[in-house]
């Protein structure tokens, strides 16, 4: 199937991604959610169970969304990330698959003992 997006909006203020798709799913993705599971190997690693548990992102910003051919965007994130690209597909299954991934990070952090902190307006 093929995905491909008919909006793509950047809300920097509620620090989120609004990506609707020609199928009729419309995705609401926070930037800290799209930062820890960038696509890139720096989060995702060069294997199965290689992945990098990315911790202190409930601040991040995206300050640039750039567009890669007419398949994928790459973002730029305030903490100096900009090297995963974003396939339309993989946004995509990432709004399709958004609560059961956000709990599994969440269970991952709690087993790493670390205690996420409420994001900050600013």
């Amino acid at each position: 199937m093929d995905y491909t997006p008919i909006e793509i909006r950047l809300q920097k203020k509620s620090r989120q991604i609004v990506i609707a798709f020609d199928d009729g799913n419309r995705f609401e993705l926070s930037f800290e959610f799209l930062r820890v599971h960038s696509p890139s190997a720096e989060v995702k690693g060069h294997g199965a169970g290689q992945e990098v548990l990315q911790t202190g992102k409930e601040n991040v910003q995206v300050t640039a969304i750039e567009p890669v051919g007419h398949y994928a965007v790459r973002l730029v994130f305030d903490d100096g990330h900009d090297t995963g690209l974003y396939t339309w597909k993989y946004l995509y299954d990432l709004g399709a698959e958004r609560d059961s991934k956000w709990h599994a990070y969440l269970d991952r952090l709690k087993a790493a003992g670390y205690a996420r902190r409420p994001a900050t307006n600013g």
